[in-house]
């Protein structure tokens, strides 16, 4: 209600870097150095010290935003969705990508020898093409990709045959998509598997339908409150943080979509006054707005012209990510509370983990005294969005809503597993910027289903090992 208001917080993201880089475009073009000296020389000894001593890369042109942005927003009504063409499926295959790979403002110059080091790795590499943060469909049969092998079809015919029961058995939904969700069924099973949609068939159109009404029914109630004194701050750094939304991906830098982002970062945040708006939420609408966006898209979605969807259909795909979104967030809200402690335990879980698991990386990072805050904290707060491709994103989430307190519980041994995927390369970085730099800008550019399923089985491998096997975790 409009009188009743609760006053929240807005907290930053620390060193955000979005998406990965690709290592052969890293040292293009020139950065400024960042000043490592202050983190090098002091430890953090609290959360607090560290998140003064570090600036999140976003925040550097914030004071040349438009102050009196809120001015213009006044006088716009409440949300006029606007129509927009077909949305394409994505896919987890790999083809070409006709955008441009960035360069983060958090990327630096390292020392001369570092640089010369990392170079000659780049050198190295293979040559391969840049693919699309989102695949496309048509990357599939129409451009050199392998059709659907038997066994793909097997899997899609057993999705199809569990999703059309009159009472879908969820825990044998949650067997199959382990493994990856076909990408025609993923967004009636992201809906399942989240808990938004029940399991009998006969109810899913009336519960839709409620859920849906529901939520623009809060819309109606708060979204002009967005430019009250007390919910200001919130809706403009809301509005500041949507534009750096896979900034690389057209589909995401046009205003009706940004306009469907504000509104469900806002509500959600009216909703949620114990945490309000945090940076780093705004990644975690994106998988769910593009997997839902896929059921009416039958071209390259990074060049969707949303505005071309009917209306009602907008309606829908904003409605339903605002609810799944909602459904992961219950889950882990105490990553955004104050102080976020959910995050700074996951932390110590991880430096815990990693030293029973890998001795030589964790005493490597201790000897060059790289705090694992430094670089796990944004792993936990975006649940590895700015360390993935959005296609990786996508396939790690079938995962992770298959597991049991997936997003909680899983993504700390998935966390564990990627840092050690890097073995080799931070073993061989012998300087405190240079291993900062590595496990801040990881390049993962490339990577696709083969990489992700190996790093989920051996996150698997490890929560086998461990979580159920506690003296193995404790010294």
């Amino acid at each position: 209600m409009k009188s009743m208001f609760i006053v929240w917080h807005i907290q930053p993201v620390y060193g955000a870097q979005h998406p990965p880089l690709d290592p052969r475009l890293r040292f293009a073009k020139e950065a400024a150095k960042p000043n490592f000296s202050n983190l090098k020389s002091k430890k953090p000894s609290s959360f607090h010290e560290f998140a003064r001593s570090t600036n999140d890369a976003w925040d550097i042109d914030d004071d040349e935003e438009d102050e009196d942005f809120l001015a213009a927003h006044q006088t716009s009504l409440t949300p006029g969705l606007h129509p927009s063409p077909p949305l394409q499926q994505v896919t987890e295959e790999c083809g070409e990508f006709n955008g441009r790979v960035g360069k983060s403002s958090s990327d630096a110059h390292l020392g001369d020898s570092s640089v010369r080091s990392t170079l000659q790795k780049q050198k190295s590499l293979p040559m391969r093409p840049i693919i699309p943060l989102i695949a496309r469909i048509s990357d599939q049969n129409a451009s050199g990709a392998p059709p659907m092998t038997v066994r793909e079809k097997s899997r899609q015919d057993k999705f199809r045959q569990l999703l059309a029961s009159p009472n879908t058995d969820l825990e044998e939904l949650r067997k199959s998509s382990w493994s990856g969700i076909p990408r025609e069924v993923r967004p009636i099973t992201w809906r399942l598997l989240s808990g938004y949609l029940p399991a009998n068939m006969e109810r899913r159109d009336l519960v839709l339908k409620r859920k849906r009404d529901e939520y623009f029914g809060f819309i109606e109630q708060y979204y002009h409150s967005r430019t009250d004194e007390h919910f200001k701050d919130t809706y403009r750094q809301i509005h500041i943080d949507i534009p750096r939304t896979n900034p690389l991906i057209p589909l995401f830098q046009q205003p009706t979509v940004q306009e469907v982002f504000e509104r469900i970062l806002f509500i959600w945040a009216i909703r949620h006054p114990a945490s309000g708006y945090v940076q780093g939420i705004n990644d975690l609408v994106t998988p769910f707005f593009v997997v839902f966006l896929s059921e009416f898209v039958e071209e390259d979605v990074e060049n969707f012209e949303m505005a071309g969807l009917p209306l009602e259909t907008q309606r829908n795909i904003e409605a339903d990510s605002f609810w799944c979104m909602s459904k992961l967030l219950d889950g882990i809200q105490d990553n955004y509370t104050f102080a976020q402690p959910g995050i700074q335990n996951k932390v110590k879980d991880l430096e815990e983990l990693v030293s029973r698991i890998d001795m030589d990386i964790h005493g490597h990072l201790k000897r060059y005294e790289v705090e694992y805050l430094q670089f796990a904290f944004r792993w936990m707060n975006n649940l590895l969005m700015r360390e993935l491709p959005l296609r990786c994103t996508i396939r790690v989430w079938d995962t992770y809503q298959a597991e049991a307190e997936g997003f909680s519980n899983f993504h700390l041994y998935v966390c564990a597993a990627f840092l050690i995927e890097w073995r080799k390369e931070i073993l061989s970085m012998v300087d405190f910027q240079g291993l900062l730099m590595l496990l801040q800008n990881l390049p993962t550019i490339h990577w696709g289903n083969e990489e992700v399923g190996l790093l989920l089985a051996e996150a698997y491998r490890l929560k086998y090992m461990f979580a159920d096997a506690p003296n193995h975790y404790k010294r």
